[in-house]
């Protein structure tokens, strides 16, 4: 079990009469949905589909709590305050020590960012940074998405594990239509993946893969005698199981979170 610090994390809290209405109509999750205590993690995007903010929302009361990592807080917020033109909605930034508690790399995705008097309390464990090394051979093995490294305005929520997460039936959003049409094509390019490299020596974020494999590293860290890592691969080399060769090393290609 590792208690991950979120207290940087931006967060916003978002009431209104048109809350529901409002996130639903912006984010690709299904706020309709949540129930009181229920939280989901998802993007906003550009009307052209790619991710401008990964973030999560949670149901609180007559609330939803809108988090998303630090480097996102500012940016995420305008993007709300440019979209309540008319909408009975009012953001109230939130302060305070905040954690998520993850026992495997699927709880990386499932674990709330609970605050301080939030109802688990992780005791004596003391909250790490995003930094700690063991935080991040986690965060890679669930395939959990850091802005600007993983993901950015350059690519589909469908390229990533925020596919897990997309509602096809929730109804229209921005950036719906291309997302949409992918789904129903099934013809995406590039997915990103989890790759166990031989041997140690650091990769570099942005390595290619060594042709005729086609697509590149985002992160890796040592674990033991062997490097774990993103990368984005493409269509033709992304099955889970195969091989593929980076900076001269072989590396086998897993399904995120492995």
């Amino acid at each position: 079990m590792i208690t991950v610090d979120r207290t940087t994390w931006g967060r916003l809290r978002v009431t209104g009469d048109d809350r529901v209405r409002f996130l639903q109509g912006l984010t690709t999750i299904n706020a309709s949905a949540l129930t009181e205590g229920a939280h989901a993690w998802g993007a906003i995007l550009s009307p052209k589909g790619r991710v401008l903010s990964v973030i999560d929302i949670a149901h609180a009361g007559d609330a939803f709590v809108v988090a998303c990592e630090a480097q996102l807080a500012d940016k995420t917020r305008a993007i709300l305050e440019r979209y309540a033109v008319m909408d009975d909605v009012a953001f109230e930034p939130l302060t305070g020590p905040a954690h998520q508690v993850w026992d495997d790399p699927a709880s990386v995705w499932t674990a709330p960012i609970v605050s301080a008097d939030g109802t688990r309390n992780p005791g004596d464990t003391p909250a790490r940074p995003e930094t700690d090394p063991d935080v991040e051979r986690l965060r890679i093995r669930a395939g959990f998405l850091r802005y600007g490294v993983d993901v950015d305005e350059d690519h589909f929520p469908f390229e990533t594990p925020l596919a897990g997460f997309l509602d096809y039936g929730k109804g229209c959003y921005v950036g719906q239509e291309p997302v949409f049409r992918v789904h129903a094509q099934g013809n995406a390019a590039r997915m990103l993946r989890g790759l166990a490299i031989e041997g140690t020596a650091p990769i570099a974020a942005g390595t290619a893969l060594t042709a005729p494999a086609k697509g590149q590293v985002t992160s890796s860290i040592t674990d033991g005698d062997a490097t774990r890592a993103l990368a984005y691969l493409h269509r033709t080399c992304w099955e889970p199981g195969g091989t593929v060769e980076v900076d001269g090393r072989k590396a086998k290609v897993y399904e995120l979170p492995w």
